[in-house]
């Protein structure tokens, strides 16, 4: 076998195991939610519809508090929420270079600490479980100096007892080194996080596109998370839907697993953008309905027909 094969194979001996094991714990599904902001421009009432429609129970937020008079309206968007049956899982944290915690201008890492300011408080809000940190902008990869991973630790510390206060998990979000300048793994998050010792900002949110590039095996990665992993934004190898690609996503379900993570804290987010170097320019993008049905039916339907066989599976 070659080697990844060997590694598909432990997991799958020691998944089988665990079900036989612990009956009892494979009873949940994992939790399936959906990261909106890629819905660019259209409304949260017609996403949220969309996503009822296909059985997702959950969304992460676009963190879009960028001041004052912008970002959701906690009322509004409860209603239009409670309407369909969905839960708000999370808050996507937004890092640009415009509010990026490892800036080297004092203005920019004082407007990160104020948008994470104001969008813990639309965590709070929402009932979120988790918000995601990504410690340099995303869409610079070139780095600035030497010290921009202190910067970032600085800055977070900032904030850092607000997640502990709001009982918001802190997770922080390894990103391939073609989009950010720093933290691009599952052990880069660990050194920033043991960085920053802080109790409220403990968990990771992984993303199986950078982790193709950046992990030796994505499974493996998420099976040594353990206890750590909060959130997982999944699209298939090409960045679209589930199932348009070659991702193993049976051997990452059985690694979920083995991870107890179908749990009401822990949620696998779709966030199909599509390839290039720089999505955050599809939070502003003209929505085509279409498409975006399409997108969300067949990686929801993918998902959870891939989860029926993976639990389904006997030595």
């Amino acid at each position: 076998m070659q080697n990844f094969e060997k590694k598909n194979a432990a997991i799958r001996k020691a998944f089988l195991q665990y079900k036989a094991s612990h009956p009892e714990r494979m009873k949940p599904l994992l939790n399936l939610s959906w990261s909106n902001w890629g819905f660019g421009m259209e409304s949260l009432a017609v996403s949220v519809k969309r996503l009822a429609a296909n059985g997702i129970k959950h969304i992460e937020l676009h963190g879009n508090r960028y001041g004052p008079d912008l970002g959701y309206k906690s009322a509004e968007t409860r209603k239009i929420l409670s309407d369909h049956g969905v839960q708000c899982s999370g808050i996507c944290g937004m890092f640009s270079a415009e509010n990026e915690l490892a800036g080297n201008s004092g203005r920019v890492r004082q407007n990160a600490i104020d948008y994470i300011r104001s969008n813990l408080d639309l965590g709070a809000e929402m009932g979120a479980r988790y918000f995601l940190v990504v410690p340099a902008a995303v869409g610079r990869p070139q780095k600035i100096d030497e010290c921009e991973f202190e910067r970032a630790v600085e800055a977070l510390c900032v904030v850092a007892p607000l997640f502990k206060q709001t009982g918001i998990r802190g997770a922080v979000e390894p990103i391939r080194s073609a989009e950010v300048s720093i933290v691009h793994t599952f052990a880069d998050a660990l050194c920033f996080i043991e960085a920053v010792d802080s109790p409220g900002i403990q968990h990771i949110n992984g993303d199986v596109y950078h982790m193709q590039v950046e992990e030796s095996h994505i499974a493996t990665t998420l099976w040594k998370s353990g206890r750590r992993l909060t959130n997982l934004h999944m699209a298939d190898s090409n960045r679209c839907a589930l199932g348009e690609g070659s991702l193993d996503l049976d051997t990452i379900i059985m690694a979920l697993y083995l991870i107890g993570y179908n749990n009401d804290m822990c949620f696998v987010t779709p966030e199909p953008l599509g390839p290039g170097g720089d999505p955050y320019p599809a939070m502003y993008g003209k929505p085509d309905s279409g498409l975006l049905d399409r997108l969300v039916k067949q990686t929801a339907a993918t998902f959870r027909e891939r989860e029926k066989y993976v639990r389904n599976l006997s030595a």
